[in-house]
Formats: C-alpha cells, structure tokens, sequence
C-alpha cells in the first residue's frame, strides 16, 4: 500500500499536536509551558519539519538533518531532535513497506539498512541541535566524523539514552508499551489526548527518563516516579480524566521548579502516536 507525502505529514503534525494537547508534567503542552519554550514553538517546529521528514529523494540520516536544520529556521531552540530521530525511521517504514509486512518489520528492515553516510548527517543534526545534556564520548563523539553504520552508533549510546535504545529493539518502548497503553485509554476515554497522557505517565512510572538522568543524574528518578504512580493510580479511578487536572498542575509545577523535563518520554510519546496513526492509515481505519 502506497502513502501518499500528504499523508505522512497529515499523521507526524497530528502526533506532534495531539502530544501537545496532553497534559505532560514538566513538559510544553497547550496547559503550560516551560523550559523557555511554548505549544507555539512545538507546532512551528512540527509544520517545518514535516516536509523534511517526508522526502523520499533523501536518505534516513539526511532527512533528520535536514529537518532539525528547518526547526533551527524557524525557532531558536532544540523543540525536536529526539521526535525527528524517531519519526523519520518510522515514516520511512511507511513509505517503503512491503505486502505482507507490518509496521514494525518494515522499520526493522529500515533500521538494519542504515548506513555511515546516515550516521554522518544525524550526528550533524545532533550538533546543530545542541540538545541539554550533550557531553562528550569516550569513543564515536557526536563531534567527530562516523566511521561505523547508524544502527551501531545507536547500539553504541543506548545505555545512555534511551531514544538511540529505540533503534537497538525495533522500538519496543513504542509498539510493546505505548501503542496497547494508548489504544486502552482511547478506548476507555474516547479522547486522543488524555489517551496520550495514559501512556506517558505510565512509562515515566517505570522506565527513568534519561532526559532527566543526562542533565542530573539518577537523583530524582525514584521521585519522578512516585509522582507518575500517584497519577496513575488516580487517573484509574476517575470516570472524567479531567478531573486529575489539579494535581497534574500541582506535580508539573514541582517539576518545573526543579528545571526537571521528562523529554525522552514526550519524544516516545510522539513516537508512539505517529505509530498509531500509521497503523490507522495501513488498516484503513483512519483513526488512531
């Protein structure tokens, strides 16, 4: 099944906004902003990188390039980097897939694929975007010219960085959590966003964020948790999500005080939607 480019860049500016619509403690969201950045930031960055992100005439590395470049075009801060490493893999899935193939085995194929001219043009993405928590490695440094395939650089970063892991296991953060946690609150809920909050907070409650971890250490991933288990626990009470709204506003304050930004999490959650979205589109149900 062909998809068109319209298409693809209809379902990454959906999974872009309705991230944006859930209310993600410590993240940007339409509720509250922060860390120097609003939703306006997110959804101009969404719009100029879509394009990008949908080109077939351009390899995996140098669409991601060429994407963040747009981003820095159009906003003066790193918005992006981790939903564009992850979205580009997947959009490449769905234009390439083949009879027979799902998903998730059209981006193995995708991933195994990868190249060192990939690996050089994410690593320029990488230093053009100059994301918080950028230090320097003992051996592949960022700032230093590939000599390996993307896959094994991600191998090579995965114990830091838990979106490079993404690319090391076929992204079974995405379609083994994310997509049946999402598809479950949808189902309970009927809202797109409050579904994406479901699956957000259910990772961050287990997986630490390693957003967080890059900038300050392991030091608050128990307490970070906590919070998403309390949420968790009163998200499952409530017949109406919006009535969690309080203490959503009360935790996303301690986090913001606290300079804390679950971003590796919102990433996935991006992630996780456009997955959802492709999936919709492959079974014609229009509608993650």
């Amino acid at each position: 099944m062909s998809v068109s480019a319209e298409a693809l860049e209809a379902a990454y500016r959906w999974a872009c906004e309705t991230e944006l619509q859930a209310f993600k403690p410590g993240n940007v969201s339409v509720y509250s902003e922060g860390h120097g950045m609003t939703a306006a930031h997110f959804r101009r960055s969404a719009s100029a990188s879509a394009p990008e992100l949908c080109r077939t005439e351009t390899c995996l590395g140098e669409r991601i390039y060429r994407a963040v470049a747009a981003t820095r075009h159009v906003v003066a801060c790193n918005t992006n980097l981790g939903i564009v490493l992850l979205a580009a893999p997947l959009i490449a899935a769905a234009q390439t897939r083949r009879s027979g193939e799902t998903l998730r085995q059209s981006l193995s194929r995708i991933l195994h694929a990868s190249t060192v001219e990939d690996a050089e043009w994410v690593y320029r993405a990488i230093c053009l975007a100059q994301p918080g928590g950028l230090g320097e490695a003992p051996a592949h440094d960022v700032r230093t010219p590939p000599n390996i395939p993307l896959l094994d650089a991600m191998r090579l970063a995965a114990g830091r960085d838990r979106i490079a892991l993404q690319y090391t296991c076929d992204y079974t953060d995405v379609f083994d959590f994310m997509i049946p946690r999402y598809h479950s609150a949808l189902s309970r809920w009927d809202n797109e966003g409050w579904a994406a909050v479901a699956a957000f907070s259910g990772m961050l409650a287990r997986i630490p964020d390693s957003h967080i971890e890059r900038k300050f250490g392991p030091r608050y991933s128990p307490w970070v948790s906590e919070k998403m288990v309390l949420l968790e626990k009163t998200l499952s009470y409530a017949v109406r999500p919006d009535s969690v709204l309080g203490l959503l506003r009360d935790v996303d304050a301690e986090f913001k005080t606290r300079g804390i930004n679950p971003g590796t999490t919102a990433d996935l959650t991006v992630a996780g939607l456009l997955a959802v979205r492709l999936e919709a589109i492959f079974t014609g149900t229009g509608r993650g």
